[in-house]
């Protein structure tokens, strides 16, 4: 019988989790599933056929451990998916410079590794809008980002200051496409579309994630969100079992806000296929490697 752990952390209380969903049909189809926390390091992962990193929503906390830990289960006799190059390819948002040059439309970004108060400034006048938004590039689930007005950024000087002053960081034009319409999150496992679902942040909130109020809605996507987020697939250096490509609507078009190839839900709570769609995947991989 295979064996899957799902790499998931010690304490998921606040989080909404949706993996173990696919365990019925795994089991179904004679796999055994157990989920372990990353921060088990007695763990003997060579006991795996496969390690499919899940639920990790603290590594953005301890990324050097995180990535020591992905590498030990990569140098054991189990096969890491996403595969460990991709992971690593992925794990800092600079990734998305990989896929603006390879021509996939990105929400325009000033990167910084220097921070004062002048970088808030210069985007303002960049993006000529009166609200940024200012993050890690090494981040998740909206940790240590915030939403600046031209009016009063200056009340939170020093917060930027404590929060980026020895940290990569990124700064966006705040598009106001995500609460008049929200983002979208397309689906794919094994290279093939899955699902799609739009996420909107809760009334006076700019985060769309569950865990800050954001509601979820399955939804269909048009030809021209595939086609992006087709393009964004055929720029990663690595193939994917699994892939969310985020869209956001800027300026009339549709652009990446993010490619998550390491720990994104998957949302297989909103799509009755879709955990089918994920072990078929999984199996036709299985095959290959066989």
């Amino acid at each position: 019988m295979p064996a899957i752990a799902f790499l998931s952390t010690n304490n998921l209380e606040d989080f909404f989790v949706y993996d173990e969903l696919l365990i019925p049909y795994l089991n179904e189809r004679g796999w055994s599933v157990e989920t372990i926390s990353w921060h088990n390091q007695l763990e003997s992962w060579d006991r795996f056929d496969y390690v499919i990193v899940r639920s990790t929503w603290d590594y953005q906390q301890h990324p050097k451990a995180f990535m020591a830990c992905l590498e030990q289960i990569d140098a054991s006799g189990t096969t890491l998916l996403n595969p460990l190059p991709l992971m690593q390819w992925n794990l800092v948002k600079h990734y998305l410079k990989d896929l603006q040059r390879n021509g996939v439309p990105i929400v325009t970004t000033l990167w910084g590794s220097a921070f004062d108060n002048s970088v808030i400034d210069e985007a303002f006048s960049r993006f000529n809008c009166d609200t940024v938004v200012i993050k890690p590039t090494l981040s998740a689930n909206a940790d240590d980002t915030f939403k600046l007005s031209v009016a009063d950024w200056h009340n939170q000087r020093r917060a930027l200051c404590d929060t980026f002053n020895q940290r990569d960081f990124m700064v966006q034009p705040f598009l106001t496409s995500v609460v008049e319409e929200g983002e979208y999150s397309l689906f794919y496992f094994g290279g093939k579309y899955s699902h799609a679902i739009k996420k909107v942040p809760q009334k006076g909130d700019f985060r769309v994630q569950e865990e800050h109020g954001g509601s979820l809605h399955p939804v269909n996507v048009d030809k021209e969100q595939l086609n992006i987020a087709q393009k964004a697939l055929y720029a990663m250096p690595y193939e994917a079992l699994y892939a969310r490509v985020d869209l956001i609507r800027q300026n009339d078009s549709w652009a990446i806000m993010e490619l998550e190839l390491i720990e994104p839900s998957l949302y297989f709570n909103l799509d009755a296929q879709s955990p089918i769609r994920f072990v078929e995947a999984l199996e036709s991989f299985h095959e290959d490697a066989q």
